[in-house]
């Protein structure tokens, strides 16, 4: 007899559909899974054979054959253990035929119990596409899985409670629908950090515009502790833009049970030893990276000239079209990386080259030879240079209390409103999202700003890109100012962020 149970697989961040096909024939005893599984797919015998002497069932002696279609997909993973249970369960008369209407997924422990798996938002969310009603996840997973809308989903413990919910001998409660809780957990914030005004005006320009930005200074000037309280002042995420996000985050395995869904935008920090394809993606399966785990949120590189020039240069493409396309032999995916990019730097290798006490020591070469570690196209597609200077003793000791995020936060919201009203729910999301086609029709300036930018133009040797990426800016500033059209000096202080002599001490 075959039984055919529908499951769910991932490729990539995206889920499909997987039908489990159990077959127990005559013959000499054997268990074999087809269908291209890995390694941890195929221990799915000894799990599930335990399992089901574990529920007081008997294990059926004959010739059973699994087959996971479509099999040209490569199958990875632990989720397909509950499915396989319960097609041989079915077909050996058990338990009823699962409804075609069902899906299940889980890993099982010898003792038949349910463990988590990662990847059950996008899986739950392929499942609502493909007609499924009714989805049987563990019961750890099952608040990420009712974020996917149009599914029933049911919680699972054990294998023997599944059962007897087959049987009809006592039914499994679906789980609610999990909600967000108002409850905010206080994070960094603005108010902590003294002086530096310059800065913080320019990592607000960058949070309402969602620009990438450089921020170069000595150590202890505060360029960390900056970068590190930006998220306090980007805007809210959409639940789409949620969604995205936690879809990463799941397949990673790095959603938490009480809250699944992501609250607060992403924030990553790699270390400078992080190889290219742990930034990118990859693997036999190909699996996300820091640069898809920042996605709709922030990726902070902190020392940038000593992170590897390979893992450096992987960057460009991404950051230009907001996605990544992996390849292996085991396939090609498509992941999501439309992220802010933080960057912060020494401005040569001791750190205190312009430090008011002259403790410097590197020559103009040395420092030249630190700086070129940064590729051209790299500074390039950085939309705001900004030094960091030191703080003084005056400024450490002023009693009075720096602006603090959430008033920072109020402006950059009012900006972001501005920008979706002007360009519609199908246009962009932010400033640094608009195409080169779209920057000449939202970022026109008058006669004085044509003159300053064709001078700015040829005195600073300007790229096309970064002529656009100093309108983008511009077009930020304005709004933040509450004003229509650029103005001029809107125009000088998006320039004055492009001074790439500051690289140069």
């Amino acid at each position: 007899m075959v039984v055919t149970v529908r499951s769910l697989g991932l490729q990539g961040i995206a889920g499909y559909e997987v039908e489990v096909e159990c077959a127990i024939s005559g013959g000499l005893p054997a268990f074999d899974v087809v269908g291209l599984p890995d390694a941890a797919v195929k221990e799915a015998r000894e799990r599930v054979r335990a399992a089901i002497k574990s529920c007081g069932c008997g294990f059926p002696v004959s010739r059973i054959t699994v087959n996971l279609a479509p099999a040209a997909l490569r199958k990875a993973g632990t989720v397909y253990d509950l499915p396989i249970l319960l097609g041989l369960l079915a077909a050996q008369g058990d338990v009823p035929v699962p409804s075609p209407a069902a899906a299940f997924l889980g890993e099982l422990s010898l003792t038949g119990a349910l463990r988590p798996v990662a990847g059950v938002l996008p899986m739950a969310m392929a499942a609502a596409r493909s007609g499924i009603k009714e989805l049987y996840v563990p019961a750890e997973n099952a608040a990420e899985a009712t974020l996917a809308q149009g599914l029933t989903v049911y919680p699972v413990e054990n294998a023997a409670a599944l059962l007897a919910h087959l049987r009809r001998e006592k039914p499994l409660s679906p789980a609610p629908v999990w909600t967000r809780s108002l409850e905010t957990v206080p994070g960094p914030d603005f108010a902590e950090v003294v002086g530096q005004e310059n800065v913080k005006r320019a990592l607000e320009i960058a949070a309402a515009g969602g620009h990438n930005i450089l921020l170069i200074g000595s150590p202890g000037a505060g360029k960390s502790m900056l970068a590190k309280r930006l998220p306090s002042i980007l805007p809210d995420m959409t639940r789409q833009e949620a969604l995205e996000a936690t879809e990463v985050w799941s397949v990673a395995g790095m959603t938490d049970s009480r809250h699944p869904l992501l609250s607060r935008r992403p924030f990553r920090s790699p270390h400078h030893t992080v190889s290219p394809v742990a930034l990118v993606g990859g693997g036999a399966f190909p699996r996300p990276g820091e640069i898809s785990l920042a996605h709709n949120g922030v990726l902070f590189l902190d020392e940038l000239p000593e992170f590897q020039k390979d893992a450096l240069e992987v960057l460009r493409q991404p950051l230009e079209d907001g996605e990544v396309t992996v390849t292996r032999a085991a396939g090609s995916v498509t992941l999501p990386s439309r992220f802010m990019l933080v960057c912060a730097m020494n401005p040569c290798r001791c750190g205190w080259r312009g430090h008011p006490s002259g403790r410097c020591t590197c020559t103009d070469a040395s420092v030249e030879k630190y700086v070129s570690r940064i590729s051209g196209p790299l500074l390039d597609r950085m939309d705001l240079h900004v030094m960091v200077p030191s703080v003084d003793f005056d400024a450490l000791r002023r009693k009075e209390q720096p602006e603090p995020s959430s008033v920072v936060k109020a402006r950059v919201d009012a900006a972001r409103r501005r920008q979706r009203e002007r360009y519609g729910q199908e246009g962009p999301l932010c400033n640094a999202q608009l195409p080169p086609a779209l920057v000449g029709k939202y970022c026109a300036l008058d006669e004085a700003g044509e003159k300053l930018l064709r001078s700015a133009f040829q005195r600073m040797g300007l790229t096309a890109r970064s002529h656009d990426r100093i309108l983008r800016v511009a077009r930020t500033i304005a709004d933040l100012e509450g004003e229509e059209n650029i103005s001029a000096a809107h125009l000088a202080e998006a320039i004055q962020y492009r001074n790439t002599d500051i690289l140069k001490g």
